[in-house]
């Protein structure tokens, strides 16, 4: 006897916890080659406004880990990504058109990229701190610290690997995020959300929301809550990426801007990738006798 489909609904990644959209509206996702795949939640202001009070409570917690913990953290994320290699390879094929080749290789990339920034999150401060020299009885230390609360709408084409690049910097280097996956290509997304939430990241750090860029971009862009923007998911949409950039401008947020077009996600990342969402701590303290 043949079996009916199991038509799949996909939820929001908020706080730890998977809700449905609070608008209760979702989208249709098709394949790459145009057929039904799933549904996924259609993310309202609502829920971007959740998810920032989320990201804001997990700040502090995660902010004041060490270093070295974050990056096993990140690590972590790298080893249940391998685990789960058959389902984001199926993502993978479905979403991109990828052939099982082509998605494995994409997902050693991106577990690779992982690896590769965990590896920074210790480091990272020597390379970028400094002891200022300074005349007089004092020491002079700059130190570089997480911004906050960081937006980021993710890359629309890449949306595994592109994912994994703008968002491993926000965290490693001790921010929190709202993240906006790919609008047609959510479910590389919907399967990292799930790494997210059996592995040892706190809930509240990372939060993804499927839906439009264009839609819950402003309200991001203008919340007062919210430190620093990646504008990398608007590549191409040069009049909305302005309008975001005027709208962050209102209480100083640092932001990316968007580029031109999207970026080669296979190359290897700058520290500027970390620096962006880092701020400069500089204590004097006097020199004992």
């Amino acid at each position: 006897m043949s079996r009916a489909d199991v038509r799949k609904t996909y939820k929001l990644y908020i706080g730890g916890a998977f809700p449905r959209s609070e608008s209760g509206h979702s989208y249709v996702v098709n394949d790459a080659k145009g057929k039904f795949l799933a549904n996924a939640a259609l993310a309202s202001r609502k829920d971007a406004r959740d998810a920032v009070v989320a990201a804001r409570s997990a700040f502090p917690g995660w902010a004041a880990r060490t270093a070295y913990n974050r990056g096993q953290v990140v690590y972590r994320i790298a080893e249940v990504m391998e685990d789960r290699r058959p389902q984001f390879v199926d993502a993978l094929q479905s979403s991109e058109g990828l052939t099982s080749r082509q998605a494995s290789g994409v997902l050693d990339a991106a577990v690779d990229r992982l690896v590769w920034y965990a590896g920074w999150a210790d480091k990272l401060t020597q390379v970028v701190g400094n002891a200022n020299p300074v005349a007089g009885p004092f020491f002079n230390l700059s130190t570089p610290e997480p911004t906050g609360v960081v937006a980021v709408l993710a890359p629309q084409s890449s949306s595994l690997l592109g994912l994994v690049s703008v968002v491993a910097p926000v965290i490693v280097s001790g921010n929190t995020c709202v993240v906006v996956s790919s609008y047609e290509r959510p479910l590389p997304a919907v399967t990292f959300s799930e790494v997210l939430a059996t592995s040892d990241v706190p809930g509240g750090v990372v939060n993804v929301l499927t839906g439009s860029a264009e839609t819950v971009g402003p309200w991001l862009a203008s919340h007062m809550d919210v430190n620093a923007i990646d504008l990398c998911g608007l590549a191409g949409s040069d009049e909305l990426a302005a309008e975001l950039e005027v709208a962050a401008a209102e209480n100083l947020k640092r932001v990316r801007r968007a580029p031109a077009a999207e970026p080669d996600w296979t190359e290897e990342p700058e520290l500027s990738s970390m620096t962006d969402y880092l701020e400069t701590k500089t204590v004097w303290h006097p020199i004992g006798v």
